[in-house]
């Protein structure tokens, strides 16, 4: 167990992307709470106007598989090299799909990523 908070996010360093996210869903579903509800509301807390939050929304998207194609060993390649993710995670997650492969990235990121998705044989769109 870890001792101080710097020793707990190292240990977090060592893990995978998936090994991480279904850590937080566990702590959600314990604590009844959601990250994703502290991260919306982080920018309001900040002190800047609703038009910047606004702003700011429109310039990051979500970049989401929904399909894998006939080449999918390419396109599990792309997602390894875009997530980091181990071979067995990236597999999973392409199977999965529709799923997020990377999520609030700046719109040039999410395109190109769409693009190299689609181009391996994949098909993804932006939210």
């Amino acid at each position: 167990m870890a001792t101080s908070t710097q020793d707990w996010i190292e240990e977090l360093k060592g893990i995978s992307v998936l090994e991480l996210s279904e850590r937080i869903k566990a702590l959600e579903e314990e604590f009844g709470v959601s990250a994703t509800a502290v991260a919306a509301a982080a920018p309001a807390a900040g002190g800047g106007a609703d038009d910047g939050a606004a702003e700011e929304e429109s310039t990051t998207v979500d970049v989401v598989l929904t399909g894998s194609g006939e080449k999918k060993i390419q396109v599990i390649k792309v997602v390894r090299a875009a997530t980091g993710l181990g071979l067995k995670e990236a597999k999973a997650l392409v199977d999965e799909a529709p799923k997020p492969i990377k999520e609030a990235v700046e719109r040039e990121e999410g395109e190109k990523l769409k693009g190299e998705l689609e181009e391996a044989g994949g098909t993804a769109e932006l939210k």
